[in-house]
């Protein structure tokens, strides 16, 4: 007595029951998720490099900014400038008055 399969003639049936669509649909699984290189492995990477391009952008306009300062600071008048503005120097013969008012962003350390 043979036993008869009731879903042989459905049309999805044939579909799964044939071995290159068993080859196929493991290929996929494969491909989307085990593999080393893998979708979503690679949307990953992906991701890193263009945070890594943005950085090197970044990165290279400070470089470009700082050459044009080295550049500006071989003038001897530069150089004091850039020491009055960034470090509060003076002469001897200067007074310097720093002026608060009451509006400015800065805190005194004096809390």
């Amino acid at each position: 007595m043979k036993i008869k399969n009731p879903y042989k003639d459905k049309s999805w049936f044939k579909y799964l029951g044939n071995k290159y669509v068993w080859v196929l649909l493991f290929f996929v699984i494969w491909m989307l998720f085990l593999d080393n290189y893998s979708y979503f492995d690679h949307r990953f990477l992906d991701g890193q490099i263009n945070e890594l391009q943005d950085n090197k952008k970044y990165y290279q306009e400070e470089i470009r900014k700082d050459q044009e300062q080295i550049k500006q600071l071989k003038n001897p008048e530069q150089i004091e400038k850039y020491a009055r503005e960034k470090y509060f120097m003076k002469k001897d013969s200067e007074d310097i008055y720093i002026i608060q008012f009451e509006g400015d962003t800065i805190q005194d350390n004096k809390e």
